[in-house]
């Protein structure tokens, strides 16, 4: 199982696809999943797929999600291998994912045939929260009708993390009045109106909520700034992104409000993305089988991921991916290899629990 599992990491590293390129690595698995003896044909939206794997099991409706697109990085050399260590293009982030999902295909669809499943490879993840075509996918296809567990195969170090910090994008925008640099007194300074907002900002402590035994922070940071008109100029307008995380007991509406405390009415807003959070679950049957399979840890997933994604549609979903975590969009991005069959193990053990409930 070595040698070929790696093989096809090697085979999805080799095709790039860069988020907004994702065609030839979804023509690519199309033509590869088409071949096998799956209960319905392959179903394409844009650059993303829908796998029926299995139907009239008697057992739970399972969904494994993957997305095809990765972050442009750099790297210093081809695809290889250095020890443990596997080099390519959205190894960790989230190309082993992907090479699990189509080695269960290649090699285990007996085994698959053990429960309803589905998998979904889809485009666009790294992009913006509207241009996700895993929207797409749940909007327009039949499978993703009741699901009773959504399996996400980011890179987790093989670790269970569960539910989803939410995530807000604003723009806040200070205006002021230009003037001569020499005469400031003529205009107002709307780079030095953010600075008490910036201070606020600063001051600013992690909040934390203990859900499910889990703990989640709710965090605001400054990630952007762009404002003036010239070095001798008083700037009339100071432009700063605001990324706001929020824990999973809090709707965008209530995110949202704590942005706008935080600016005070000193600013106007402009609301960027608007990505939701997701409850952990821990206690759900089928996460308690994921968990029982192997895993061995469990954590907060303190980030955004399309684990939210379906839990606006009310699927119970989860984290659960070989990856290495640390290096996502990392330059010279690697995964483990050990953690990569370590994660292929346990999804093999998890498909035999949940077939016999």
């Amino acid at each position: 199982m070595s040698r070929r599992l790696v093989d096809t990491l090697r085979w999805l590293c080799e095709i790039p696809s860069f988020t907004g390129e994702e065609g030839p690595l979804c023509d690519a698995v199309s033509e590869r999943v088409s071949a096998l003896a799956v209960a319905a044909p392959v179903r394409r939206y844009s650059h993303s797929l829908v796998v029926p794997v299995s139907r009239g099991s008697g057992g739970p409706h399972l969904v494994l999600a993957g997305h095809l697109d990765v972050v442009r990085t750099q790297h210093d050399g081809p695809v290889r291998i250095e020890g443990d260590k596997f080099y390519g293009p959205g190894a960790a982030d989230m190309k082993a994912g992907l090479a699990v999902m189509l080695d269960l295909l290649d090699v285990d669809l007996p085994l698959c045939r053990g429960v309803d499943l589905t998998m979904v490879f889809y485009a666009r993840e790294e992009g913006p929260y509207l241009e996700n075509e895993l929207h797409l996918v749940m909007a327009e296809d039949p499978a993703m009708q009741a699901v009773d567990l959504a399996i996400c195969l980011e890179p987790s170090d093989n670790k269970l993390s569960l539910g989803a910090t939410g995530s807000i994008h604003a723009e806040v925008r200070f205006r002021g009045r230009t003037a001569h640099s020499a005469r400031p007194w003529q205009g107002d300074n709307a780079i030095h109106k953010a600075g008490v907002f910036l201070q606020t900002l600063s001051a600013t402590k992690p909040q934390h909520r203990d859900i499910d035994g889990l703990t989640f922070s709710t965090v605001t940071s400054a990630t952007l700034v762009s404002g003036g008109r010239g070095r001798n100029v008083v700037p009339d307008e100071m432009r700063i992104n605001v990324n706001h995380r929020f824990s999973p007991d809090k709707s965008i509406a209530q995110a949202q409000a704590e942005v706008e405390a935080l600016v005070a009415g000193s600013a106007d807003i402009h609301w960027r993305d608007l990505s939701p959070a997701a409850l952990p679950h821990a206690h759900h049957p089928l996460v308690t089988t994921l968990r029982q399979a192997g895993i061995g840890e469990v954590e907060a997933k303190q980030a955004w991921t399309d684990v939210a994604r379906f839990a606006v549609d009310n699927i119970v979903a989860v984290n659960f991916g070989p990856g290495v975590n640390a290096q996502a969009h990392q330059r010279n991005e690697w995964t483990s290899l050990r953690k990569l069959m370590t994660g292929r193990n346990i999804m093999s053990r998890f498909l035999a629990l949940a077939a016999t409930g």
